[in-house]
């Protein structure tokens, strides 16, 4: 059992019973970002089937911003809160999720 937690990162039962929680916790944050992102989508697509591109960039930007927050406020605790440091991550944030979904549309497409 041991060498099972050391190999997650846990030194013991309890520290594994944290990052398991957290591991929930971040796949809430995604899915919460898929549920923002597809309704920004869909209220653009009701106005106007023509302004499709415009809620599929607005969905990906919100959903970011929404990502950022929740991981930063319930998932990742541990950050500085002084506003250079949230801006430095907010950036990271960005260029991560931004580089993914680049990545991904040029392989899909």
């Amino acid at each position: 059992m041991q060498k099972l937690l050391a190999l997650l990162g846990a030194k013991n039962k309890e520290e594994f019973v944290e990052l398991f929680k957290q591991f929930i916790k971040f796949g809430l944050v995604g899915v919460s970002n898929t549920a923002v992102s597809m309704a920004v989508y869909y209220i653009f697509l009701w106005i106007s089937p023509d302004l499709y591109m415009v809620g599929s960039i607005l969905g990906t930007i919100l959903s970011i911003a929404n990502a950022f927050f929740w991981n930063d406020k319930f998932v990742f605790t541990g950050n500085a809160n002084d506003w250079r440091s949230k801006l430095k991550r907010l950036g990271k944030t960005y260029v991560s999720y931004g580089g993914t979904s680049i990545l991904s549309n040029v392989l899909l497409w």
